[in-house]
């Protein structure tokens, strides 16, 4: 998959150093990965939410953050929406975040 705006995942992990590694992590997994539909998603991370017009939720490090992504499973494409701690989650709507970087 081609993951779109991997600049939002570096620029959360500059500001939040411990989060790095796991967002390393994830990309590339997501890169290398060649999901058609939300099965193969849940088939390789069991605690993934889907939410409306194929958006993701990932838990990431353990849990301490939420990653929400839309898919273009069309496209094998996977546009970064949100990343944050699970405060800035509850106050956003996975369903129609959109970045601001």
């Amino acid at each position: 998959m081609r993951v779109i705006a991997k600049a939002t995942l570096s620029e959360f992990w500059s500001k939040h150093p411990e989060s790095q590694q796991a967002l390393r992590t994830w990309y590339e997994d997501a890169s290398h990965a060649q999901w058609r539909t939300p099965q193969d998603i849940k088939a390789r991370y069991a605690s993934v939410s889907f939410v409306s017009a194929n958006r993701v939720v990932f838990n990431i490090k353990g849990n301490d953050y939420r990653l929400v992504v839309a898919v273009a499973y069309r496209f094998a494409a996977l546009y970064v929406k949100f990343i944050g701690t699970h405060a800035q989650y509850d106050a956003i709507d996975a369903a129609t975040v959109e970045t601001t970087s």
